[in-house]
């Protein structure tokens, strides 16, 4: 067993602290990965404080992240040590599956085993995520970083990164395209980088003009204040896609005024509360309210190639594993540009607390 150090929520709500854990020695097919870096998903803030209920505790969150290949099972033949790889929110599934064959594992009929949060095939190992010094994953589940991306910034791209490509490449973003994102935070910054990349005409759907020069920076083609009511008065019937990364209760009814006919709606955040959805919202347009949750192992290395052709990477602000309660507290806040990614060479200070 490989002895792991990592920071855990012992119990819901409470804050995180350093625990002291073990990995499995490396299986046939095993990739042994020391983590550089992760970063803070605000489904981890969820889960940590079980706020979608279920959660399993001692729980180490974290499913962004990026490192190097230590050591390699004996079959193992897609990996050698000293590769850049990431691990993102799955770490496995049940490989049989029609879903699964078909490289959309994250929809595995059995269910897909998380990064963390989840118990492991065995049914009897619970599943530890990124704010540690090592994890250990199957090949099949491992995926390559280019070299082109530096380690800390292509962290999220291992979920905020493939929760906005694949809404946008299902849908086709693209040349001719109209595409609006709702909101500028983690995910929707993301959001906006890669539909630019794709070549679509980009507008962020923000509460205020707040972050407008972020947004334009980043590639967004116009910039629209929710809080202005002639926003949905001007904008009817404008965009081919919607896609909407808040997790605050909104009125979708409200934006899906704003699509054309056949456009759709496709929600990706997740709020606390079920939202109310009008069938006149719906039929009057042939529109569609849609969903997307992540994407599977080829998509997502599809993604990272993406961002490599195209430079892309998340806005992060780095911060010491002892800081990550401030900025859980942040993330709720909103109060960050982009993305937090934990150095995990803090781990091994003083200041970590082991």
């Amino acid at each position: 067993m490989i002895k792991t150090l990592g920071y855990a929520a012992y119990k819901a709500k409470e804050a995180l602290a350093p625990f002291t854990f073990e990995r499995r020695d490396p299986r046939d097919h095993d990739v042994v990965i020391d983590i550089q870096y992760c970063g803070i998903c605000h489904s981890d803030v969820h889960q940590a404080r079980d706020e979608w209920g279920g959660s399993l505790f001692p729980m180490v969150p974290g499913h962004e992240i990026a490192g190097i290949v230590t050591r390699v099972g004996p079959a193992v033949t897609k990996y050698k040590v000293g590769d850049r790889v990431g691990v993102g929110c799955f770490v496995d599934s049940c490989r049989e599956c029609d879903y699964c064959k078909q490289g959309l594992e994250q929809f595995c009929i059995q269910g897909m085993t998380g990064t963390y949060n989840a118990m492991e095939r065995d049914g009897r190992t619970l599943s530890q995520g990124g704010y540690s010094t090592t994890i250990v994953v199957d090949e099949n589940y491992v995926l390559r970083i280019p070299d082109t991306l530096s380690l800390d910034a292509a962290a999220p791209l291992l979920c905020a990164g493939i929760t906005l490509y694949s809404p946008l490449a299902h849908w086709k973003a693209g040349p001719g395209k109209k595409v609006a994102i709702i909101g500028l935070g983690g995910l929707g910054h993301m959001g906006v980088k890669l539909a630019h990349a794709m070549g679509a005409d980009v507008t962020v759907l923000s509460q205020s003009l707040r972050k407008e020069a972020d947004g334009r920076r980043l590639g967004a083609d116009h910039f629209y204040a929710t809080s202005d009511e002639a926003t949905f008065t001007k904008l009817a019937g404008t965009f081919d896609l919607i896609i909407n990364t808040v997790s605050a209760p909104i009125d979708w009814n409200a934006y899906l005024s704003l699509l054309k006919v056949d456009g759709a709606l496709v929600v990706v955040g997740v709020p606390e509360e079920q939202v109310p959805v009008g069938a006149f919202s719906l039929i009057m347009g042939r529109r569609s309210l849609a969903g997307s949750l992540i994407g599977g192992i080829q998509e997502t290395q599809e993604m990272l190639d993406f961002c490599a052709k195209h430079n892309i990477t998340s806005d992060i602000e780095t911060i010491a594993i002892n800081q990550v309660n401030e900025a859980y507290d942040r993330v709720v806040a909103s109060d960050v540009r982009y993305r937090f990614v934990i150095d995990m060479a803090s781990l091994k200070t003083p200041e970590a607390g082991f």
